[in-house]
């Protein structure tokens, strides 16, 4: 029997969908999912901070941060071909905002801009990164659109990180290898795969995990010096959050199966299960650690959703 199939169209205008590019547009964008589905493109976590964001006399479209490292995040939309005009807005724009992450969302891109990104990606430090994109709308027969983004350039981390491992400590080398590995080894795991986002692992002695909030994350550490390992939720400046976490203790602890720290400080607090673990006994132990995080990780994004 044979199968009756659809047929794939482009709607090519976009204008059709979205007539108004911060009426429409920036509008849709800026719902927690649409840009969900443009930070798993990018491999960023973002989350909005504020819409048609004054800079001077002019504003941006989108101004978000990165949840974990809170690194401020601008977005330019244009529904039409790239232009000198919004090549220079968002320059200015990321200098007024002092942002690190830069994207500029198009329907086209000519070459003399992906040229220009791909310049300024490479004369900026590993801190900076610019990414161009080009969003399509496609549709099956009659179905809905559905929007999709294409990545024309991004940051070249791996000449950055190259650049960047010439001045590495040999402890930092060993942390960048330890949570490269974790990564790779995580998400195999289909439980903790589908709970967190993949973050590129850095030469220090954690790794945040987003939660869907920037008011808090969960982040997984490695001491070196005093052999051990830990799971923690991270909040940010939010003491009601601790507060509400601690008026549970009980109950969190029976069901990590572990003694928790609660460390409160001024602005940060902390709830942190640490174990034995020392990266540098190497490759050969470091699954037992993996498993660990991933299980305590788990557990302690549970706990997080359970407060709202």
């Amino acid at each position: 029997m044979d199968r009756q199939l659809g047929t794939i169209i482009k709607i090519d205008d976009l204008r059709a969908i979205w007539p108004h590019e911060a009426n429409d547009f920036s509008k849709w964008l800026s719902r927690e999912e649409n840009l969900k589905l443009l930070g798993d493109t990018i491999g960023i976590d973002i989350v909005l901070e504020e819409r048609e964001s004054p800079v001077g006399g002019f504003n941006v479209d989108l101004f978000a941060s990165e949840e974990g490292t809170n690194r401020k995040i601008i977005i330019e939309n244009q529904l039409e071909d790239t232009n000198h005009d919004h090549l220079g807005k968002i320059i200015t724009y990321a200098s007024g905002k002092d942002a690190e992450v830069i994207i500029w969302i198009v329907k086209r891109a000519r070459d003399e801009h992906k040229q220009a990104i791909e310049w300024l990606n490479q004369h900026t430090d590993g801190n900076i990164g610019f990414f161009l994109l080009e969003i399509e709308l496609w549709k099956i027969n009659d179905s809905l659109p559905a929007p999709k983004f294409n990545i024309v350039e991004r940051p070249n981390d791996w000449a950055k990180t190259m650049k960047a491992a010439e001045g590495l400590s040999d402890t930092q080398k060993l942390q960048l290898d330890f949570w490269q590995a974790f990564a790779d080894y995580a998400f195999t795991k289909e439980t903790f795969k589908q709970q967190f986002s993949r973050r590129k692992p850095q030469p220090q002695h954690w790794y945040d995990l987003s939660v869907g909030s920037s008011a808090l994350h969960i982040s997984l550490t490695a001491n070196t010096q005093k052999k051990r390992i830990g799971a923690e939720i991270y909040i940010n400046d939010d003491k009601s959050i601790f507060e509400k976490l601690q008026a549970q203790k009980s109950e969190i602890e029976g069901e990590l199966e572990t003694v928790l720290e609660w460390r409160e400080a001024n602005k940060a607090c902390r709830v942190l299960a640490l174990t034995g673990g020392d990266i540098k006994k190497g490759p050969d132990v470091w699954n037992d650690y993996f498993d660990w995080f991933c299980d305590m990780a788990v557990k302690l994004k549970g706990v997080v959703h359970r407060l709202g």
